[in-house]
């Protein structure tokens, strides 16, 4: 007993090491490489913005909308011809060649040319086609009907002309691309101005939205037929192909009014350019 009560008791110490010097993870570098990154491309974007001209960006916005090209001018390369066609005004061959005019065309179709060129010095203002179309729509038999779906403004880039539905007349059969009576009157009365005029013409479509979801969703399908539908019309009263810069559809993406479900959302936009403002098309196929 006295041995086991001397006997000294045993005493075991851990020591627990700590790396002071040790790695301390990597992820803030990544995230701040990524700030950098960030930081840098959205000034590269400024800097690109401020060295465009209002032209180049016009042609940028169009590139990525759903565009159909209808008339060839400009490729937006940098290549042989700098993305110009033949057509374009700096690409003419003659220092009397006038733009828009193009320079390989010969015999009645060059005279033709010519001759609608002097002719419009002599063009009214596009400002004076709102009146025009009042004129001409009080002597329509159905006038009155289709004034109701027009609206008319002067914009930087032209005159717009607005074609739109209306609760109780929709310019096209509900769901399709077929005109109803009032368009292709529409069509007759706005060809009528129109060509009274040479500006480049664009056309925009917009369809309304839908307060369920459908099984199969024809909003694109639409605002891209009914333009082509209209350009048509157009064409059969009088306007010339040549004039069209390009159809664009937009779905149900922009609605001017404030319920998207509107009938007044179904409508088509017709933009007579002035020669500035008028941006340059994608080659197509045509």
């Amino acid at each position: 007993m006295r041995g086991q009560n001397e006997s000294r008791p045993i005493v075991i110490k851990r020591r627990k090491v700590v790396a002071g010097d040790g790695h301390h993870g990597g992820a803030w570098k990544v995230a701040y490489a990524d700030f950098v990154t960030a930081m840098m491309a959205f000034f590269l974007m400024l800097w690109l913005l401020g060295s465009t001209t209002d032209d180049q960006r016009k042609g940028l916005a169009d590139y990525f909308s759903p565009t159909v090209p209808v008339h060839r001018v400009s490729g937006g390369g940098d290549g042989l011809d700098g993305g110009d066609t033949v057509v374009a005004p700096e690409n003419l061959a003659g220092e009397h060649a006038q733009p828009g005019i193009d320079a390989t065309l010969s015999g009645d179709d060059a005279a033709e040319t010519h001759a609608r060129s002097a002719a419009a010095q002599d063009e009214p203002p596009l400002e004076s086609i709102e009146a025009m179309l009042n004129t001409a729509a009080q002597a329509h038999a159905q006038g009155a009907e289709m004034l109701r779906h027009l609206l008319i403004r002067m914009t930087e880039d032209g005159l717009q002309i607005e074609l739109f539905d209306l609760d109780d007349s929709p310019l096209f059969t509900p769901g399709t691309a077929e005109p109803m009576p009032v368009l292709r009157a529409l069509g007759g009365l706005l060809a009528e101005v129109v060509a009274l005029v040479s500006n480049p013409i664009t056309l925009d479509g917009h369809v309304r939205a839908h307060a369920v979801v459908e099984r199969e969703d024809r909003a694109w399908e639409l605002s891209m037929s009914r333009p082509q539908v209209m350009r048509q019309l157009l064409e059969e009263d009088g306007v010339l192909s040549r004039r069209f810069l390009h159809l664009t559809g937009h779905g149900d993406r922009r609605p001017v009014a404030g319920n998207p479900v509107s009938p007044r959302n179904n409508r088509l936009v017709l933009l007579l350019r002035t020669p500035a403002a008028a941006p340059p098309a994608r080659p197509g196929p045509f």
